[in-house]
């Protein structure tokens, strides 16, 4: 009720301030012990992990790990961080975010804006959040695509010993060439770089944290095909289906519809939860789901989780909704 109040003055403002503004502003509530929010207990167990529910916060909200006792007082079931790069980056320029009210949407090209991995590691030691942590892991901008592999491997060596599970961001369409790593040799090289120092990490430390690939909505049966035959062949612990996408349908004709960038909220659903539906076709369970993309109530949790999630993720319905989509969307799933 409180966020439906807030809303329309919040709306009245740049988006990306408002961005800044609200994490300021829960993480001073937390501080204060107010914004917490009790959620139903719902154990999901997944990639050898418990999770004490299956709705997690996606990653881009907090690119730095700089809110993560705040927002684990919403109640997720588990946070993602990132995307993180090996160097600070300020990404693309402004303005760069764009809301779509009608739409319920968002257009964002933001382009890995960061403080850099050192930072992000500094922020979750910081932390005093003990629950499920995952970091996405990208690359810079100014790295060519050809080394896209060594950038990975900088952030997987750096954070492995602080997350839960790392996801292998290579999805985001505000990174040039980016997505060129969802294919071919280039995928299958990066992929069993990552597994190989994965495992050598694993035994050094004597602690497996599972690695977890994010795939765009834009991609056709071929697509879909081939990478579910390296996740299988590589031994992936997990895929995130999916990221923004290319597509404007469903914002034509709208106020900053044709602006460049990933398009997420309500419009992705059926695009995101057709994706997942046939990764989880071709997988028959061997490599556990989470769905993210559209989801803007408790029902749409349940469309990702009879398309085959394990877990769901939100992000962009949470700016429209408000937290109570966090409740929501653990009381509806099963």
């Amino acid at each position: 009720m409180l966020y439906s109040l807030a809303r329309p003055l919040l709306f009245s403002l740049a988006p990306e301030r408002v961005h800044e503004l609200t994490l300021s502003m829960l993480k001073s509530a937390h501080k204060l012990g107010a914004m917490r929010q009790a959620v139903a207990s719902k154990p999901v167990t997944c990639m050898g992990i418990e999770f004490p529910n299956p709705v997690g916060l996606a990653a881009g909200l907090d690119k730095n790990g700089a809110y993560i006792d705040a927002l684990a007082g919403l109640g997720f079931g588990f946070i993602e961080i990132g995307t993180i790069t090996p160097k600070p980056q300020e990404g693309n320029p402004h303005p760069r975010l764009f809301r779509i009210p009608q739409a319920k949407a968002i257009i964002n090209r933001m382009g890995f804006n960061n403080d850099g991995v050192d930072k992000l590691v500094e922020n979750v030691k910081a932390a005093k959040f003990k629950g499920i942590l995952g970091i996405n892991i990208g690359k810079n901008a100014t790295t060519p695509v050809e080394d896209a592999v060594s950038d990975y491997l900088i952030c997987l060596e750096k954070v492995y010993h602080y997350a839960s599970y790392i996801t292998v961001n290579i999805s985001s369409p505000n990174t040039k060439n980016l997505r060129s790593l969802q294919s071919g040799h280039a995928l299958t090289e990066l992929l069993e770089t990552l597994k190989k120092r994965q495992l050598e990490l694993a035994e050094e430390l004597q602690h497996y944290v599972p690695l977890v690939l994010k795939v765009a909505p834009d991609l056709d049966t071929t697509d879909i095909e081939f990478i579910a035959s390296q996740l299988l062949q590589f031994k992936i612990d997990g895929l995130i289906v999916t990221n923004t996408t290319l597509s404007r349908e469903g914002v034509e004709g709208l106020p900053f519809g044709d602006e460049a960038g990933g398009l997420s909220g309500a419009p992705v659903f059926e695009k995101s939860t057709a994706c997942l539906a046939a990764f989880s076709k071709l997988l028959q369970g061997k490599i556990p789901l989470i769905g993210v993309g559209g989801i803007l109530s408790g029902e749409h949790a349940v469309a990702k989780q009879q398309a085959g999630a394990s877990l769901v993720q939100i992000y962009s319905g949470m700016i429209y909704t408000g937290p109570t989509l966090i409740k929501d969307c653990v009381n509806a799933m099963t």
